[in-house]
């Protein structure tokens, strides 16, 4: 997983697969892999390569479990749900 400089937006590697996940819109987005590139422990990607359209994320759900902040999602109708735990600050704020 990697954070972007503006909060709440997040790049979630999945084998082959890239998902853009926007924490505070409850948004998903499928990003080409093509258009990530490694370099070292972080990637080089562009938000213009952003799809116009997110998936469908249905189920969505955050709470707060201690120093984490707990995001769970479904991916598509029927499909898989992915977990993201993203640590907090401090005051409580989302680290990334």
């Amino acid at each position: 997983m990697y954070h972007t400089e503006k909060k709440g937006l997040l790049l979630v590697r999945l084998w082959k697969r890239y998902l853009l996940v926007n924490v505070k819109e409850e948004e998903v987005y499928e990003i080409d892999p093509q258009t990530v590139k490694p370099a070292g422990n972080n990637v080089e990607w562009s938000l213009a390569d952003k799809p116009s359209e997110p998936l469908e994320t249905p189920e969505w759900k955050t709470r707060n479990v201690g120093p984490m902040q707990q995001v769970s999602f479904r991916l598509g109708k029927n499909g898989s749900v992915l977990q993201l735990q993203i640590p907090l600050k401090i005051n409580g704020q989302p680290a990334y």
